[in-house]
């Protein structure tokens, strides 16, 4: 009897043990689950917190497109934000907030920051944040861009995009893409007139007539050519001088009258400001020094008198209606200079023209520089033999480069090399040197990509509408 109820004792703790075991495991089944219940609720919250961010950003950019400059969410000015807006189911209960901090852009640029942090009101007290950076793309997306036929020769190193709505020749080095309209075209410096393709070489070896296949030719086209593709709208590519003259005609703008001269001369300073100087006479050509070319001369500056010191404009617009020349270095700063007469003329059409070096202190997209010419943009013939120009150069009905200068133009007939830093939209047939190894013997073009969306100030655009070109969960 005795042992019988030993033997009981130790069922009794067996049973003990494992029903300790199966309260402490379903415990913890019941604590699992009731914390796992937790976080998907509480991730179901961040997602929604995701979700609010992101209308934030998505109400902003609508709000852009019905008032693209304004960055204060119609408060105004002077205000600074942020911007708190309630965010509503469809049956109008509200489940959270977004708020928005915006970043406007810099003078000329049309880059906006929207930082929009999105909140949950289900006690969790999730948050989720969202930067986004839209922008309007400018009509700068490549670095030469033109109406008609282009032909870039031995010598021309091109950094940067290049396009034609008619045919492109090109024996240079190009680090980038080359696009034409056309399929084909009948090259004019070509004496055979056979049709070439719309981007086609002579460089050794020559690319072989259509419809034979042309080769990749990786040594001058390095990042391939491409043809046909849509025609850019050229008439986008000129900026609306009447609405330049109407903003540098402001208190923020400068407005240079016609100087009842040859123009004048604006020489730009690194302390924000610039020397203004009226042209008396420019240079004679040589004896023997002529050319049929319609508006040639020399356009290069003999006789200036000194007029004023001025500041840079705070919206960064001086509009010059007379020709101008430009010249000097900034730093830190966004201007636009455009030259042009009203009512417009072939007979009265103004031009710009740099024969001295025009230069950038930071190479950041902090200094921007845009020369709008009614009529060319010119090199004249007593151009720097090194010369640097940084800027964004538009010819709106003319041509961007330099006329033609023989040998018996003086010595400056020839020149060494010119070194680009911006983009060219030109009208007509662009260049800087002639087959007959006149010009500028080294070309160097090197496209600067922050011109896309950080342009000059009023710089023409493709779009009226802001894009997201970023987005990143801070």
């Amino acid at each position: 009897m005795t042992e019988k109820n030993k033997n009981g004792g130790y069922l009794l703790v067996q049973v003990l043990v494992f029903s300790a075991a199966g309260v402490i495991i379903i415990g913890g089944l019941i604590g699992w689950a009731g914390t796992s219940l937790k976080l998907s609720r509480y991730l179901a919250s961040r997602e929604q917190a995701f979700q609010i961010a992101e209308a934030g950003v998505e109400y902003y950019r609508w709000h852009l497109a019905h008032a693209p400059t304004d960055f204060h969410d119609g408060q105004g000015s002077s205000s600074t934000g942020p911007y708190v807006h309630p965010y509503q189911d469809k049956d109008g209960n509200t489940l959270g907030q977004y708020s928005l901090v915006i970043a406007e852009p810099l003078i000329g640029s049309t880059l906006v920051a929207i930082t929009s942090t999105g909140e949950v009101f289900d006690g969790s007290n999730a948050k989720r944040i969202v930067e986004s950076k839209l922008a309007i793309p400018s009509l700068a997306k490549y670095a030469v861009g033109a109406n008609a036929k282009m032909r870039f020769g031995e010598g021309t190193e091109v950094f940067g995009p290049i396009h034609s709505n008619d045919g492109v020749r090109f024996d240079g080095v190009a680090h980038n893409l080359i696009t034409s309209a056309q399929a084909s075209y009948d090259d004019p410096d070509y004496d055979d007139h056979y049709l070439e393709y719309g981007v086609h070489t002579h460089d050794s070896p020559t690319d072989p007539f259509p419809p034979i296949a042309p080769p990749s030719c990786s040594d001058v086209f390095m990042a391939g050519r491409q043809f046909p593709v849509p025609a850019v709208d050229f008439t986008g590519l000129t900026a609306d001088l009447a609405n330049l003259k109407t903003e540098a005609n402001t208190a923020d703008g400068r407005y240079l009258s016609n100087s009842g001269d040859q123009g004048y001369h604006l020489i730009l300073k690194t302390n924000d400001t610039f020397d203004l100087y009226k042209v008396t006479s420019v240079s004679s050509p040589p004896r023997g020094c002529s050319s049929s070319q319609t508006n040639w001369g020399t356009w290069s500056i003999k006789k200036e008198s000194f007029i004023a010191n001025y500041p840079f404009p705070v919206n960064g617009i001086i509009f010059v209606e007379d020709n101008v020349w430009v010249s000097g270095q900034i730093n830190t700063a966004r201007l636009t200079i455009a030259s042009g007469r009203f009512p417009e003329s072939t007979n009265t059409n103004t031009s710009i023209t740099v024969n001295n070096d025009l230069k950038y202190t930071n190479y950041d997209g902090q200094d921007v520089i845009g020369l709008i010419a009614q009529n060319n943009f010119n090199v004249g013939l007593d151009s720097e033999d090194d010369l640097q120009i940084d800027a964004a150069l538009v010819a709106k009905n003319g041509r961007v480069g330099r006329f033609y200068y023989g040998k018996d133009c003086g010595d400056e007939y020839k020149r060494h090399s010119l070194t680009l830093f911006g983009m060219i939209a030109t009208n007509q047939r662009y260049g800087f040197a002639y087959v007959d190894d006149t010009g500028y013997e080294l070309r160097n073009l090197t496209y600067d990509g922050g011109l896309l969306y950080g342009p000059p100030p009023s710089f023409p655009l493709t779009s009226d509408q802001y894009q997201i070109i970023s987005w990143r969960e801070k």
